[in-house]
């Protein structure tokens, strides 16, 4: 219980800090990220549990990584991380789940993801800020991409990439598990 309320303070402290280096209100950051005022103000006094389409929505508005929103700074140049170490930040019904393992650093910050798809099981996902970009790599099983209503299937050894500015949804497929790491391209933040 210590390492979620130490979570939940890290994630009040990034997004208060990041709102106040935005320059915006509660409110404008509440109407632009379509996140009600009442939830911002109990996730910047570190309460509540925002699900993971809130960390999306907060993270494009403010011009961040999810990962920026949730991790302290970073200590040492080299980290290594095991997904046992990491929470799922989605968990489908069927037992899948998604885990931000890191975010680069630098101008242009990469999301590094990986996710376990059951068969059947998928997550829409909004479409994100101008100039995030997606790759898929599935290491297991098959999955369904679907861009702007289009189905394009992925294979065990091949890989993805796309625009995602545009509405998309990650299905799983097949009789087996789809696993798969995912890679989210950010656009270089303000100067």
């Amino acid at each position: 219980m210590a390492e979620t309320e130490a979570a939940l303070r890290t994630l009040a402290h990034n997004v208060r800090a990041a709102r106040t280096r935005a320059g915006l209100s509660l409110d404008e950051l509440g109407r632009r990220a379509k996140v009600s005022k009442g939830a911002l103000v109990a996730l910047e006094k570190a309460q509540g549990n925002p699900n993971f389409a809130t960390l999306v929505r907060l993270a494009d508005t403010l011009g961040v990584s999810v990962s920026a929103l949730m991790e302290g700074s970073p200590e040492q140049r080299v980290r290594v991380v095991s997904a046992d170490a990491v929470m799922p930040l989605w968990k489908g019904e069927r037992g899948g789940e998604a885990r931000l393992m890191l975010t680069t650093s630098g101008p242009a910050p990469t999301e590094v993801w990986r996710w376990t798809l059951e068969p059947g099981e998928e997550y829409p996902s909004h479409p994100h800020q101008a100039g995030v970009a997606e790759t898929i790599s599935v290491t297991a099983g098959r999955m369904v991409l679907v861009v702007d209503g289009v189905e394009h299937p992925v294979a065990a050894g091949q890989t993805a990439t796309f625009d995602a500015a545009h509405a998309h949804t990650y299905r799983g497929s097949g009789t087996e598990p789809c696993h798969l790491i995912m890679t989210v391209h950010l656009p270089p933040g303000p100067a």
